[in-house]
């Protein structure tokens, strides 16, 4: 049984190198390496030959990596039994030099946009029998920057400054193409799981330093509620020109997933029609919501609360709350205390979960409600709600009309929101 025998090398690295016929004649030198992503998820198609090595698609040939076979020392690719053949690109076709070297991907355990520098590749060769050219990683680290940079030395002595530094690589199975855009970016593959599990704060950086084409792609491939919350989390200018080119039922589904206030403050920040739009698009509930919403300035208590809370007639027993908890389709992660309401919808009373879960299923919740009410008006500035939360060490803040009925709740991430703003 033949020995498989895997030797690892470089894009950059092998750039340029000649190929030779098995008469000892030159077949070209490497200037490309095609890739076609929907017949194989590593295995490199092609070598792309030209006389100089340097890639221009009316003069280059292909050799199909099976037609190719490693010497013993590694150190030259002689091309056995093969009929060059035009380089034919398709929509699956990838150029590695062209369309992944340089190009802005997403390092999802890093939570950045990185640069790829090199893309690390291992031939695996049978005893006396061709080679299959695997792809393995992309380096993204100054390993790969300095093969770059000192092409055209003796391979060895490049190789030696290279690996003075720590190798920095992102495996190719999370690197895909982004749908296909003129430029042919390249990205990661973020897959839902692995996306829904990354912070909105990290996603909306990522956003915010890739190029707009990148930009737009990985936007438009996160679902509604991702989107959402990445949204929340990014610079109005950004918002805007995230949202400028996408149909107005895609962004009405993504608003209905907002915290209302944030959905009004982002809807304030685009043109009447476009905002009207999108209104429009949405179910009505949740467009009263926020249609309510856009009519107070933001700098007020009106303009600063979310109506997406948990409030329960008077009454109401521990079980019925958690049961209201559970049915809550807002953002729970934000919920701190459940309201207690009369039947004029008037704000009586306050109740802290931590109280809530240590009390038992049947228990009122009149017995387990804090005992002072902490609320503000509707018309209250922001500079004194949040003199209100530093003075009392408020999670949350009740907003109610002139009649103490229950509009809202400030949540303390809105005041910290705004502040930052404002600094």
């Amino acid at each position: 049984m033949s020995a498989v025998h895997a030797r690892r090398t470089t894009v950059a690295t092998l750039l340029g190198r000649p190929v030779l016929r098995k008469d000892g004649s030159s077949a070209g030198r490497i200037a490309e390496f095609l890739f076609r992503g929907l017949q194989s998820t590593t295995h490199v198609y092609a070598l792309v030959l030209t006389r100089n090595g340097r890639f221009r698609g009316s003069e280059a040939v292909t050799v199909r990596t099976e037609h190719l076979h490693l010497q013993a020392d590694a150190s030259m690719l002689v091309a056995e039994d093969y009929t060059p053949e035009p380089l034919v690109e398709d929509a699956t076709s990838v150029l590695l030099e062209r369309d992944v070297l340089d190009q802005q991907i997403i390092d999802v355990h890093g939570h950045k946009v990185v640069r790829v520098n090199d893309v690390d590749l291992v031939w695996e060769c049978e005893d006396g029998r061709a080679c299959d050219l695997r792809i393995a990683e992309v380096e993204v680290g100054m390993r790969g920057a300095m093969r770059r940079l000192l092409h055209g030395l003796p391979p060895a002595a490049v190789e030696s400054v290279a690996h003075r530094f720590m190798p920095r690589v992102i495996p190719w199975e999370f690197v895909d193409l982004i749908d296909r855009d003129p430029a042919r970016r390249v990205r990661l593959t973020v897959e839902q799981d692995r996306l829904s599990k990354m912070h909105p704060s990290d996603i909306a950086d990522i956003l915010e330093d890739l190029a707009p084409a990148e930009r737009d792609a990985i936007f438009k491939s996160l679902d509604e509620e991702v989107a959402a919350e990445a949204l929340e989390e990014i610079e109005p200018k950004l918002q805007r020109s995230l949202l400028e080119h996408m149909e107005s039922s895609r962004v009405a589904d993504i608003v209905e997933e907002m915290d209302p206030a944030a959905a009004a403050d982002l809807l304030s920040e685009l043109p009447e029609e476009r905002s009207d739009a999108i209104l429009r698009q949405m179910e009505p509930e949740e467009r009263q919501d926020v249609e309510e919403l856009l009519e107070f300035a933001e700098d007020v208590a009106a303009g600063m609360m979310t109506s997406d809370l948990v409030a329960l007639p008077e009454g109401s027993t521990v079980a019925s709350a958690v049961q209201a908890l559970r049915d809550f389709e807002g953002d729970v992660e934000t919920v701190t205390e459940i309201f207690i309401t009369n039947a004029h919808g008037g704000l009586c009373g306050v109740v802290n979960l931590a109280r809530l879960l240590l009390a038992s299923a049947d228990t009122p919740l009149r017995e387990v409600q804090e005992e002072r009410i902490h609320c503000c008006r509707v018309d209250m500035t922001a500079k004194q709600i949040a003199e209100q939360f530093d003075k009392y060490n408020l999670r949350s803040l009740a907003v109610v009309d002139e009649q103490g009925k229950l509009e809202g709740v400030i949540y303390a991430e809105h005041v910290i929101a705004l502040l930052r703003e404002e600094r």
